[in-house]
This record gives C-alpha cells, structure tokens and sequence, in this order.
C-alpha cells in the first residue's frame, strides 16, 4: 500500500515557492502521490434554490489541478499526480482527454485520473454545462476519453458527443487509469461498472461503510476486487493516537493508496494557521506511519 498527501488547497496560500516546496517535501519524505481536488468557481450558498450543500464557498480557494500538475511534474521527479476528483461532467470531454494526456506525457507517466459529478449547480450554469444530466453525461465521456487516448483518429457518436474522424495528437501511450470518486449508491455502482479504481473521501467509517457497497457492487457486475483500485482519504486532524491505526486497517484491507488530508473538514476547528505547518504537517505524519507504505 502507498501512502500519498492531499494538496492542502484552501490553506497552503498562492505563493508558488512555497507550494513548490510543499510538493517537494512530500516527495522527498517518500509519499508515492499528491492528491488534488477540483472546483472551477466558489460561489455564494445563501439564497439559492435549491440549496447548495456543499463544503465550499465563494471564500475557499482551488488551485486548477491540470495546471498546478504541470508546475509539479516540472518540480518533481516521480510522485504521481492524482486528481480526487476532477469534476468530469462540467468540463469538455475532448479539452479534458488533452490536457490529462499532456500533464501524463510531461510526467513521465505520473497522473491517476479521479472523477466525480460534483455538487455545484452554480459552478456547472457559469461554465454552460448541464447539471442535471451529468451522471448520464459521465459514463458517455470515460467512453469518449478511453477512446481519445488509444486511437489516433477517433469516429464516435453518442448521445452527448460527436467526434468526426478527429484525434488529439500526441497520444499519452497508455490508457490513464479513471478513478471515481462519490458519496451515493449510484457512484459506487457507477465505479464498479466502468472504473479502475475508487477514492473513498469521507472521514474513516463512512470510508469503510462506503468501501463495503463497492465491494457488493463489484460482485453484482462479476469484477475481481484484485483488480480494481481503492484510495481512502485519513484525516490529520484525528490525531496521532489514531493516524497508524486507520492506515493499518487500510492496509489490512489490501488498499492500494491512503492519503493523508492536512486540512479541516467542517466540524474539525479552522485548520493549520500557515502554510509551513502544512509543510511541517507532512513530516509529522510520515514519521508515525511512513514504515508502513509499501517500497
């Protein structure tokens, strides 16, 4: 099992030596990936109808992932780079099949796909993408990503798509794994149809209740578990006593990724005050379960 860290996105800051030097230390600690979250736009929860739910606002900050892993390929040298999740529907599937084969070719092979359907309405209306059609809209788009990756002129037609003997050039020279990511039934039934993997993202039993209706899903579709990923998230903020425990019992479980979240969830104080105790963060936490990765 690896070990990876999250990109701390709301309290890390916008100076790009010290997110340089976040990258970097993880790297040089031995975390085996960088896991970034995706929102294009924040935006006001009061007054809407329907109500937004979601954790972010228009206050929380969000590095764009695609352009951030380009900056770290060129500052690291082999930790891969993860997005938990990209936001799939809500982005052009054929831009999104470019910019992902891009970031894999100049990293030599680095990046793990992890895709979801999101929360934001607000964020799907300003980018002119149809919220409520977007499960539907996924599916047709691993489809059409799948196929922009491994054919050099693709001719495709779909419900949502129609791609007319055209291709992206370069080609990454593999198929990039697609991990899903969610919280609903559908989700995991969705992943253990078509995925390569899951991140689950909550707190750790939600993760572990979460991991077991994968597992159902994945015998109902006739898959082996052996081949499909899992990724738990493990929150910083539980505390030492307990950061070596949810690790192990990941690892009991034959999980191929944990990653450690530095930053707060809603109900766990305000987080870190600086950036360098995120920095600091990641040898403190490496120190307690770092034995435990797998070379």
């Amino acid at each position: 099992m690896k070990i990876g860290a999250i990109f701390p996105h709301q309290e890390i800051g916008s100076d790009p030596v010290v997110i340089r030097d976040w990258a970097q230390t993880a790297e040089g600690l031995g975390y085996s990936h960088i896991l970034a979250y995706d929102h294009v736009l924040g935006a006001v929860h009061d007054d809407r109808e329907p109500p937004l739910w979601g954790p972010y606002t228009e206050h929380d900050a969000f590095h764009e992932p695609f352009v951030l892993f380009g900056y770290f390929a060129a500052a690291t040298q082999h930790i891969e780079l993860a997005t938990g999740i990209l936001i799939l529907p809500q982005r052009q599937t054929a831009l999104v099949a470019k910019q992902a084969a891009q970031i894999d070719l100049l990293s030599g092979g680095r990046l793990r796909l992890g895709i979801g359907t999101g929360w934001n309405y607000v964020e799907y209306d300003v980018l002119g993408e149809d919220y409520a059609s977007r499960g539907k809209r996924q599916v047709e788009q691993v489809d059409v990503l799948r196929k922009l990756w491994s054919e050099p002129v693709v001719d495709f037609v779909g419900q949502w798509h129609r791609v007319d003997r055209a291709g992206i050039l370069p080609l990454p020279g593999r198929q990039i794994p697609i991990w899903f990511g969610g919280f609903t039934d559908i989700a995991f039934k969705r992943a253990a149809r078509m995925g390569d993997g899951f991140m689950f993202g909550s707190g750790q039993d939600a993760n572990l209740e979460a991991y077991a209706k994968v597992c159902a899903c994945l015998e109902a579709e006739g898959r082996d578990p052996d081949t499909f990923g899992i990724e738990a998230f493990l929150n910083y903020q539980v505390g030492p006593d307990q950061w070596r425990e949810q690790v192990q019992a990941w690892k009991d479980l034959s999980a191929d990724y944990v990653s450690m979240r530095g930053m707060a969830l809603r109900g766990q104080g305000e987080g870190m005050s600086s950036p360098q105790e995120h920095i600091d963060a990641l040898e403190t936490y490496w120190n307690v379960v770092g034995d435990l990765a797998d070379d």
